[in-house]
C-alpha cells in the first residue's frame, strides 16, 4: 500500500518510470484516499505516455478488439481473435502477462491435443499485434507482450497436391469452391487474397490479375498472368454479372462476398475420398512446387507469390511481365503432361 497518514490526512507515495511522486489526498477518509490515489496514478501515466484523454485503465481485450475491428482487419486476424476472445476477452490489459499466455497454450492443448505450436504462435502473434495497435492509438501506455517468446516450431513436410487429387476434388466441389481451387492452384494466391480480390484489378484482355489486397507489402498489387482455364472461368463470371465492367468481389456465393471456405473445403475432401488431408493454404505450396518442377527459377516464383525477402540483393531484382507469362505457360504445359500421364496409367489399369 502506498498510502501513509500524516497527522489526520492521508498522503500518496508511488513511483512510475523511475520517478517518485508524493501528494496529499486532503482527506482523512481512507476509502476516498484510495480513490484519489488511483486518479493521481492515472493522471501521471496519461501525462508520461501522452495518452488519449479517454484512456481507461480498466480497458479489456474485448473492448480493444471491438475498436480494432473498425479498421477492417484481414479475415485471418478476425478468425484468430475468435479463439483468443474466450480466454483473454474479459481481461484488463494489466492482467495480460506472459504467464497468462502460457496458460492459454496449455488450455488450448487440453481442448485440442493435436493443436500445433505454430497455430498457437499465430494466435498469440495476433494478440501481440492487437496490443501494439492499441499503443499506437494511445489506448494503453505499453504492450505487455512486447517481448513475448514464441515456442520454436518444428519443421513439417508441406503437402503438395497431385494432379490426381486435384481432379478428384474438382469433380465434387461446389461451383464457387471449384473456381477458388483452380484460382489458388494457378496463381498461388493466399485464401485471403482470393476472397478479397476485386474486379477492378482484373484485366481479361491482357490476361492479368493485380492482387487487390495482400498479407504482405511485397504481395500487394503484384501482377499475375492468368492460365487459359482461369481466364475462361473469369470470363464466364464476368458475363454472368450482366455488366460489361463488373465491380465488387470476384469470387462470390449467391452474389455475396465469401467470408470463409473451411466448411466447404473439408466437405469436398471427404466427398472426394482423398487419402491425404490438405489445408487450403497447401494449394499455394502446390503452385510453388509445380513451378519448380516446371523449371521456373526461384526469383520468378518469389515475385509471382509475393514472397517477402529482405536479402540485400533482392531489391535489385526485377522480373518483367514476359518472364512471368513464360513461367505460367510452363506451369500449364507441366499440368498437361501430368494429366496425360495420369490418363495413360488409368487406361493401363482398366
Amino acid at each position: 500500500m502506498t498510502l501513509m497518514k500524516r497527522g489526520n490526512v492521508w498522503w500518496v507515495y508511488f513511483t512510475i518510470g523511475g520517478v517518485r511522486y508524493q501528494e496529499s489526498t486532503k482527506t482523512s477518509n481512507r476509502r476516498i484516499a484510495e480513490e484519489v490515489e488511483r486518479q493521481l496514478r492515472n493522471e501521471v501515466v496519461k501525462k508520461q505516455f501522452n495518452l488519449h484523454p479517454d484512456y481507461d485503465p480498466t480497458l479489456t481485450i474485448n473492448a480493444i478488439s471491438e475498436k480494432f475491428k473498425g479498421t477492417n482487419p484481414a479475415f485471418y486476424t478476425l478468425d484468430r481473435l475468435k479463439h483468443l476472445s474466450p480466454f483473454f476477452g474479459s481481461m484488463r490489459v494489466a492482467e495480460v502477462t506472459k504467464n497468462k499466455c502460457l496458460e492459454y497454450r496449455n488450455t488450448r492443448k487440453v481442448e485440442k491435443p493435436k493443436l500445433k505450436d505454430a497455430t498457437l504462435n499465430k494466435d498469440l502473434g495476433v494478440l501481440r499485434h492487437l496490443l501494439y495497435w492499441a499503443v499506437d492509438e494511445q489506448l494503453i501506455p505499453a504492450n505487455p507482450l512486447a517481448r513475448l517468446p514464441m515456442i520454436r516450431e518444428r519443421r513439417t513436410a508441406r503437402p503438395v497436391m497431385s494432379v490426381g487429387d486435384e481432379e478428384k476434388l474438382l469433380a465434387v466441389a461446389k461451383p464457387h469452391l471449384k473456381d477458388l481451387i483452380i484460382a489458388a492452384l494457378d496463381t498461388g494466391m493466399r485464401r485471403g487474397e482470393l476472397l478479397g480480390q476485386l474486379w477492378e484489378h482484373v484485366d481479361l484482355v491482357r490476361g492479368i490479375l493485380f492482387v487487390s489486397r495482400s498479407k504482405t507489402p511485397e504481395g500487394e498489387s503484384r501482377e499475375i498472368p492468368l492460365t487459359e482455364r482461369l481466364i475462361e472461368i473469369l470470363r464466364k463470371k464476368s458475363e454472368q454479372s450482366g455488366s460489361e465492367e463488373p465491380s465488387g468481389h470476384v469470387f462470390t456465393y449467391a452474389k455475396r462476398p465469401i467470408l470463409d471456405v473451411k466448411t466447404g473445403w473439408n466437405s469436398a475432401q471427404v466427398k472426394a475420398e482423398l487419402i491425404r488431408h490438405y489445408r487450403f493454404h497447401d494449394l499455394r505450396h502446390t503452385f510453388n512446387s509445380r513451378l519448380m518442377d516446371a523449371g521456373v527459377i526461384a526469383d520468378i516464383r518469389k515475385v509471382l507469390m509475393g514472397h517477402e525477402d529482405r536479402s540485400v540483393h533482392w531489391g535489385y531484382t526485377h522480373v518483367e511481365l514476359p518472364a512471368k507469362r513464360e513461367a505460367i505457360k510452363k506451369l500449364e504445359a507441366w499440368r498437361e503432361r501430368e494429366l496425360k500421364a495420369l490418363r495413360t496409367i488409368k487406361s493401363i489399369r482398366a
